[in-house]
């Protein structure tokens, strides 16, 4: 079977590959294809790849191609993880809202918004190319802003589209660690939006440990993902937090420590890939591939270890000995999605967070609308759990969140900077119309070459 990574030129392209071939024989999938528009950069990364491909042992098939048609027919399966604009648009986006005295994020809020202006009409001709070419594949969205991208193709019909994300997994491995238990022994249950959700439930032994684990401050310094948040915070809840949360529950201390530490998340990580890709373009990676695996996984970890740290004035992990630099054998967010493909494939069950149709999960929601929830996931596809009601706080969140999904994705069906306005308004980190009028033109100016003409 044939798996098509759209933006496989990319960087992470090759963590997903090194996750590839942790399952590939299990699932079945026999060729790998990179469909990217960027050849020179393409040309690096399925270097690497291959070389992954060659240290696994394993038979599969690589391809790399800068035609979509031709990389997409047929597939059983395709990723996308796209970046329209490049690095250079995420460091845009920031400013732009930060300009305005509003947190940029490329996920949450005007970032996020503006980052869906971009993607969403590209991700849109691909899945009407698919649809063409390779009918029966399963489409996994890993393009932010995941959940308000997956919303939008599947309101405009492409009913083989899930939205995957891998902070879920990754919080529930680390919770696991910090209790010192097996994963595989721990059951987290998650509801709410794409990077808007919590943890309602941590099943250990058959006991709800999750009142204790919330409220034990040695637990919860131990786990990254709730260490940024006040303690009293999370006492109040009943849920566990999303880390992304941090942005809602501490707006102000975010931005603060964004201007603070003059360089924006999209900054670094721009000036981090430039000097990853020109320091492979010096290495003969066929010959000297070690070096190249080396290289990569040092400014991979230096990018990784400082996730965050600019947000809540954190400090980046110290990063191990070069020598002792390794791919990672985790299955990160490729073992979502491959976990979904195996059940598919033999009937085996999984528990997966997934950005899904409600279909009744979350009362008040409709069956529509695209939430993200712990799922069964069997040969049938993916089935949410019942949630029913939630704290009134949270569902209030989760509805305004939503109400800017669905007008978001109007206002790019429709090219309408009224709607566009309207989606910022109601979002809770704007909330206000003189700000969302001033967002909306500043985005449309700037990225005019590529969205065109709004009324």
């Amino acid at each position: 079977m044939k798996l098509t990574l759209i933006g496989g030129g990319g960087v992470r392209a090759v963590l997903f590959t090194k996750s590839l071939t942790l399952k590939a024989e299990q699932v079945g999938i026999t060729k790998l294809v990179l469909l990217d528009d960027d050849s020179a950069q393409l040309e690096i990364i399925s270097q690497l790849c291959q070389v992954v491909i060659a240290q696994s042992g394993i038979h599969l098939e690589l391809e790399s191609s800068t035609d979509a048609r031709a990389a997409l027919k047929d597939a059983a399966y395709i990723v996308t993880t796209i970046r329209t604009g490049k690095e250079q648009s995420r460091y845009t986006d920031e400013q732009i809202a930060l300009n305005l005295g509003v947190i940029g994020q490329e996920t949450t809020g005007p970032a996020g918004f503006s980052m869906a202006l971009r993607t969403i009409p590209v991700l849109l001709d691909y899945c009407k190319l698919a649809k063409e070419v390779a009918p029966d594949a399963w489409m996994f969205n890993f393009s932010n802003p995941s959940g308000l991208v997956t919303q939008a193709l599947r309101s405009a019909g492409y009913d083989r589209v899930i939205g995957i994300c891998d902070t879920p997994s990754h919080t529930k491995l680390r919770m696991a660690e910090a209790m010192g238990i097996d994963p595989k022994e721990l059951y987290v249950e998650f509801f709410g939006l794409n990077h808007l959700s919590w943890i309602s439930k941590a099943i250990y032994k058959g006991d709800d440990v999750l009142g204790r684990l919330k409220n034990d401050a040695a637990f919860i310094s131990r786990v990254d993902e709730f260490k940024m948040f006040d303690p009293d915070l999370l006492k109040a809840l009943p849920y566990l937090p999303n880390e992304y949360l941090y942005y809602y529950y501490h707006r102000e201390q975010a931005m603060a420590n964004i201007v603070k530490s003059g360089m924006t998340r999209g900054q670094m990580i721009a000036q981090n890939n430039a000097e990853m890709l020109e320091a492979l373009k010096q290495i003969d990676i066929s010959n000297q591939p070690e070096r190249a695996l080396q290289t990569y996984m040092y400014y991979t970890q230096k990018r990784e270890a400082s996730y965050m740290a600019i947000e809540t004035n954190g400090k980046a992990k110290p990063l191990p000995p070069a020598e002792e630099l390794q791919l990672p054998n985790s299955l990160g967010y490729a073992g979502v999605m491959l976990d979904f493909v195996d059940s598919l494939q033999t009937g085996a069950e999984h528990n997966i967070v997934l950005s899904v149709p409600n279909q009744g999960s979350i009362a008040g929601f409709d069956d529509e609308d695209v939430v993200e929830i712990s799922c069964s996931i069997t040969a049938e596809g993916a089935k949410p759990i019942q949630i029913g009601d939630v704290p009134e706080s949270m569902y209030l969140l989760m509805r305004n969140v939503k109400r800017f999904e669905r007008l978001t994705v109007e206002a790019i069906n429709h090219k309408s900077k009224e709607l566009a306005i309207e989606a910022l308004t109601v979002h809770p980190l704007v909330c206000s119309y003189s700000l969302a009028k001033q967002l909306v033109n500043d985005y449309l100016q700037a990225y005019q070459p590529i969205l065109g003409d709004w009324r």
